[in-house]
C-alpha cells in the first residue's frame, strides 16, 4: 500500500506552507505558500544567514528614513526566501502583500507590484509566483485588478462563503480558506470538540467548493490551515491543499486507505450569487467568526511583519556602528 500521502497526491495538489528549505527539498511539494510568520522564521535560521548579511549590505546604502530603509530591507528578504524556495519546486511560489496596507487597494497594488518586480531582477517570472492578499473588500479589488494585468494572486485569511463568492466575482486565480483556524474559533466558543466529518473548518471548504464547482467557477480552491491530518483526509480530492512540514511526514508515514471525499462529479446544485460591497460586508458583519479570525489573521502577520522590520533595523543600527 503506498502512502496516504502518495495518494493524495494522485487526486488533490500538495502544496507545502513552510520556508523550511531542507523540509520542502524532502517532501517535493508542487508548490510553496510563505507569510510573516513563515518568513520570519526562515530568517532565523543558518540556511539565510548570507542572504541577511547582503540585505544588511544592501540597506546601508539606502540612506534616508531609518523605517523606510527597514521596510524595503524586510522586503527584500521576503523574497530571497521566496526565490531559493522557487528553486526547489515545479509551480508556484505566495508571497504576501504587508498585512498593514490590508484596507488599502491602492498601496496594495503597487506592494504587489514592487514583489513582481522584484522577482523580475533575480530573473524569476510571474508565472512562478502567487500574490498573496488578505480577503477583505479592499484586498480582494486589488486581486481584481492583478489579475487583469497577468499577476495571479491568492487570497488569504478566507474564513466565510461571502469572501470565497466575492473572489469569484473577482476572478483571482486561487483562495486558501483557512480550515483550523476555524476549527479554532468553534472550538472555544462552543467548548466542544469535533470529529473531522462534523469538523465547521472542513464543512466551509466543501461548501465553498461545492459552490464553485455548480457554478463553474475557475477559482482554485486551496483548503490551508490544519490542525490535524484527519481535516486535511476530509478534503482529499479539494484542487490543492497546502500543509505544515509535520503534517506532510504524517501522511507519508501512514500506509492506511485514504478515500476521496471531494470530486467535481458529486457536486449539488448551488444558487449563483453575487455579492458586492454592501452585501459582503453585512455578511461579514453577521458572521461573528469570519469577522473575528479575518480581524485576528491580519493583526498576527502584521506583528510578525514588524518583528522582522525591527530585527532588520537593529542590524542596520550595528551595521552602521
Amino acid at each position: 500500500m503506498t502512502s496516504k500521502l502518495d495518494q493524495l497526491r494522485e487526486i488533490t495538489t500538495v502544496v507545502a506552507d513552510t520556508g523550511d528549505i531542507q523540509a520542502v527539498a524532502r517532501l517535493k511539494p508542487v508548490d510553496c505558500t510563505t507569510n510573516p510568520s513563515i518568513v520570519l522564521k526562515a530568517l532565523g535560521t543558518e540556511m539565510f544567514a548570507d542572504d541577511m548579511k547582503e540585505a544588511i549590505a544592501w540597506g546601508k546604502k539606502l540612506g534616508g528614513d531609518a523605517n523606510v530603509a527597514a521596510a524595503a530591507v524586510a522586503d527584500r528578504l521576503a523574497i530571497s526566501v521566496g526565490a531559493a524556495l522557487v528553486k526547489l519546486v515545479p509551480g508556484r511560489v505566495s508571497t504576501e502583500v504587508d498585512a498593514d496596507l490590508s484596507f488599502d487597494t491602492e498601496a496594495s497594488l503597487n506592494k504587489a507590484r514592487s514583489i513582481i518586480a522584484a522577482y523580475k531582477e533575480r530573473g524569476i517570472e510571474k508565472d512562478r509566483i502567487l500574490i498573496k492578499l488578505a480577503s477583505t473588500w479592499e484586498g480582494i479589488r486589488a486581486a481584481e485588478i492583478l489579475q487583469k494585468e497577468g499577476i495571479d494572486c491568492n487570497l488569504t485569511l478566507l474564513f466565510s462563503k461571502a469572501q470565497a463568492i466575492a473572489c469569484a466575482d473577482a476572478k483571482v486565480f486561487l483562495i486558501s480558506p483557512f480550515v483550523g483556524r476555524i476549527l479554532d474559533w468553534y472550538k472555544k466558543s462552543t467548548g466542544k470538540d469535533f470529529t473531522a466529518e462534523e469538523d465547521p473548518g472542513v464543512l466551509s471548504v466543501r461548501d465553498i467548493y461545492n459552490y464553485y464547482k455548480a457554478n463553474d467557477i475557475k477559482t482554485v480552491v486551496m483548503g490551508a490551515s490544519f490542525r490535524n491530518t484527519g481535516e486535511i483526509e476530509a478534503l482529499a480530492g479539494c484542487d490543492r491543499l497546502t500543509i505544515a512540514p509535520n503534517l506532510l511526514d504524517e501522511l507519508s508515514n501512514d500506509q492506511g486507505k485514504l478515500e476521496r471525499k471531494l470530486s467535481p462529479e458529486t457536486i449539488k446544485p448551488a444558487a449563483k450569487i453575487t455579492v458586492d460591497e454592501k452585501t459582503f460586508r453585512w455578511m461579514m458583519n453577521e458572521d461573528a467568526m469570519a469577522t473575528e479570525k479575518l480581524a485576528e489573521g491580519i493583526r498576527a502577520f502584521a506583528k510578525d511583519l514588524g518583528t522582522l522590520r525591527t530585527m532588520v533595523q537593529k542590524e542596520l543600527q550595528l551595521a552602521a556602528a
